[in-house]
């Protein structure tokens, strides 16, 4: 059965997404600091992700990208900058972790860009897209209209802090917000539709379902 999601004229009706304040938003800077975040993360098992990149404005340009890197957990956020070479062991790992589900919107073509810059596989990624795709919805859900849909709230993206340097040495506090409340978003959006794991459609990873009458994700 074809379902119908809200429209921008629904959803900007609705109350705002309360998303993470900047005290919790963490963005490592040494090797401690991204092992203590990594163990966080895996110790999570189910993370909301995404990535962002420095835009390209010309034709044919190429994205170098991605140049950050975002897992949510349920209350706090960790970014993980690519030029700050000392965390890249550390993101590779959970990156191509078969045991850390990585949820989020439109996750097939970071998997192509992180493939291209990385050289790795990205395992037990969930992209969210799909979720509603089997559940009827013919077009694509992105992440504000599944806010609206699921959560009844509304999420808000500014256009100009998606087409900032997210390249640059140092992320503002707008950048942080946005990057980490995107990942942030669809953690609860897969909290909030309380599947369980051999219901979710796993890309990457040899262990497609989990074993029957496994709890919900939360």
């Amino acid at each position: 059965m074809k379902k119908t999601a809200p429209t921008k004229t629904e959803i900007a009706l609705l109350e705002p997404f309360v998303g993470l304040t900047l005290e919790r938003i963490h963005v490592p800077t040494t090797s401690e600091a991204f092992a203590a975040a990594a163990a966080e993360i895996k110790a999570a098992g189910v993370v909301g992700f995404d990535t962002e990149s420095r835009p390209t404005f010309v034709v044919g340009d190429v994205s170098e990208g991605p140049h950050v890197v975002q897992f949510a957990l349920h209350d706090r956020a960790y970014l993980f900058q690519l030029h700050r070479t000392k965390g890249l062991p550390f993101l590779l790992e959970l990156l191509q972790s078969e045991q850390l589900i990585k949820a989020g919107f439109g996750l097939r073509s970071d998997r192509k860009h992180i493939l291209a810059k990385l050289g790795v596989r990205f395992n037990a990624v969930v992209d969210l897209n799909t979720v509603f795709s089997m559940d009827g919805y013919h077009k694509e859900i992105g992440v504000r209209t599944a806010v609206g849909l699921v959560l009844k709230q509304r999420f808000a993206k500014s256009r100009s802090v998606t087409t900032s340097n997210w390249s640059q040495p140092e992320l503002t506090a707008q950048q942080m917000r946005y990057a980490a409340n995107d990942a942030y978003a669809a953690l609860k959006v897969l909290e909030a539709l309380n599947l369980r794991r051999e219901e979710l459609p796993i890309m990457g990873t040899v262990m497609e379902s989990g074993p029957p009458g496994a709890p919900p994700l939360q």
